[in-house]
């Protein structure tokens, strides 16, 4: 917010500017602010001219994108931002990446930096104004081994451009123990040692101009400057426990309602002692109330508990009609439940805008392993849902030429079709996943056995026109690995290089079968096929006639098709 962090981020923006040092190190503990001061700082030097904002890369593991998590792509997405903003180096990034290059963007950080930035950045020697890049919440990244080489990279880079690493993150073991941590080579400020009546102050006047500037705030007289100053100290120094309070606050209709619900949160965490206790109490507070027994029915809050349990498991972002869809719930139901959580969730008025997220990832920490029993959900209470759902949802829409195909020659679509809804995207993309992820996978043997194998050739129909159908090999050894019947998947895990340009139909789907290893002989493509074609419904309006004989070694055998319509002709 305008008027708030602004000692640190003149702080930044001096350092920038007059400093040597290339590497800058915004520390911090959870919930302290980090991501809204470099969303501040990138604001602030992307108006400044004699700054060129090279590109930013926000870490989550709370949005639900994996690759928002995938170190490997923090570099390549740097260099793309800087490209866009800057010809010179456009023009060497693209010499860099040739088609002999070996495809940079997919190797680890160590082979990634030369051709990405270091080469391509002899381009901007000349260029008088110091290139800043912005990498948020590395601590927020899944992998920790290619984190740490990441960080080792950024402090050994050299360039003849003047180049500066803005990065930010919790104060981490793996972190700690890497180079960035030298302060005599790089400018650390930790967050959370800051004075605490500096960040009271900005606290308060966050609360305050949030209080005043709500659309249904009213005339302000249901809070005072009192109100204001007790719930920033007992923020603690934790912007998301005064973000977190005040959503709860605000989220009511009438002044009374909220005057209520203010003295409510000021006498209910006046105790709080603990570093984490603040923001944990708020989260109690807003879950306690959601499951007032009182004023909400228990099967009610079993759902409520379920739909906060997929969210925090869901492995993409999902919308409101998505996730019903998705656990079999009237729209209208799952709205419900969200309603009682929008202090502690993101729901958009749109109904079908994937963006349901937690506000905050410590939100995830504290719901399975911190809070008290009687809020306290079990982790796996999400991953059985949408493994569930996505079988389920697979069964019921998975059909012959589910992509409405009007021909067998004509490409996938560039954007993905009207009718492959989002709910049915998420689980083709993600259904072994979270089964995987059951304590008891073979709980779902019988429904991948009956229902998802008749129709494996109509997932990879999908697969293909979302263009994902490289992942479908190793989706399905990870099934073949996971459920305890293999439910012959294992015929079909080498998917042939053209399969993804075009929508083949199921009919065409069946490729993958003649294209794997060319020493397997063809009865063996047989028998898995026959297997496969035994598994389909009896309706289903097509059949595949002549495998021909192909030595071993050669190309792949023509496949002679044979297609009868539902009309017999």
């Amino acid at each position: 917010m305008l008027g708030t962090r602004t000692d640190v981020l003149h702080k930044f923006v001096e350092w920038v500017r007059n400093d040597p040092k290339s590497i800058f190190w915004l520390a911090g503990m959870a919930g302290t602010g980090k991501t809204s001061i470099s969303v501040s700082l990138c604001r602030m030097l992307q108006g400044d001219s004699d700054v060129l904002l090279g590109g930013t890369f926000f870490c989550s593991r709370t949005v639900s994108d994996e690759a928002r998590a995938d170190v490997r792509r923090i570099l390549p997405t740097l260099a793309a931002l800087l490209a866009e903003r800057s010809p010179a180096f456009a023009v060497e990034l693209a010499a860099e990446l040739k088609p002999s290059s070996g495809g940079a963007a997919y190797k680890p950080a160590s082979e990634q930096i030369g051709p990405l930035l270091q080469r391509p950045l002899t381009a901007l020697a000349s260029e008088y104004r110091p290139v800043v890049f912005v990498i948020d919440a590395l601590d927020e990244c899944n992998n920790e081994r290619e984190l740490s080489e990441l960080l080792k990279v950024i402090a050994t880079f050299t360039s003849s451009a003047r180049v500066k690493f803005i990065l930010t993150s919790r104060p981490e073991t793996h972190i700690l123990g890497s180079p960035i941590s030298d302060r005599t080579q790089n400018e650390i400020l930790q967050l959370h040692l800051i004075e605490p009546l500096e960040v009271t102050k900005d606290i308060s006047l966050y609360i305050d101009r949030t209080f005043h500037q709500h659309p249904l705030a009213g005339s302000g007289a249901w809070y005072s400057d009192a109100n204001v100053r007790a719930l920033a100290t007992l923020s603690n120094g934790l912007f998301i426990f005064a973000s977190t309070a005040v959503a709860y606050i605000l989220d009511s209709e009438t002044e009374e309602d909220r005057t209520d619900r203010l003295q409510t949160a000021l006498s209910a965490m006046k105790d709080s002692k603990v570093a984490t206790g603040p923001l944990d109490d708020v989260y109690e507070l807003v879950l306690t109330r959601a499951s007032n027994k009182a004023k909400v029915e228990p099967r009610e809050l079993v759902k409520t508990h379920e739909v906060l349990a997929c969210i925090l498991a869901a492995r993409m972002p999902l919308s409101v009609n998505a996730l019903a869809q998705l656990l079999r719930r009237k729209t209208d139901v799952v709205r419900a439940s969200l309603r009682r959580l929008r202090a502690v969730v993101h729901v958009s008025d749109v109904l079908d805008e994937p963006n349901l997220r937690t506000l905050h990832a410590s939100f995830g920490d504290y719901l399975f392993e911190r809070a008290a029993l009687g809020v306290r959900i079990d982790r796996s209470l999400g991953e059985d849902a949408l493994a569930r759902g996505c079988l389920q949802l697979m069964t019921a829409r998975l059909h012959f030429n589910v992509a409405q195909s009007r021909s067998s020659y004509e490409p996938n679509a560039s954007v993905k079709p009207d009718c492959i809804s989002l709910s049915l995207e998420y689980a083709c993309l993600q259904w072994i996943y979270h089964t995987s992820g059951l304590p008891e996978t073979w709980i779902l043997d019988v429904e991948i056995q009956d229902n998802f194998a008749p129709r494996l050739l109509f997932w990879l129909e999908v697969m293909s026109v979302l263009g994902q159908v490289r992942r479908a090999p190793a989706m399905l050894l990870l099934a073949a690995a996971t459920v305890c019947n293999e439910v012959h998947v294992r015929g079909i895990t080498h998917s042939p290089r053209r399969l993804g340009q075009f929508n083949y139909h199921n009919f065409f789907a069946m490729l993958p079968l003649l294209w794997h290893r060319p020493e397997r002989r063809l009865s063996e493509v047989q028998r898995t096929s026959t297997f496969l074609l035994s598994r389909l419904p009896r309706r289903t309006p097509w059949c595949i006639r002549n495998f021909p004989r192909s030595a071993a070694g050669s190309s792949p055998p023509k496949l002679r098709v044979s297609i009868v319509t539902a009309d017999g002709s």
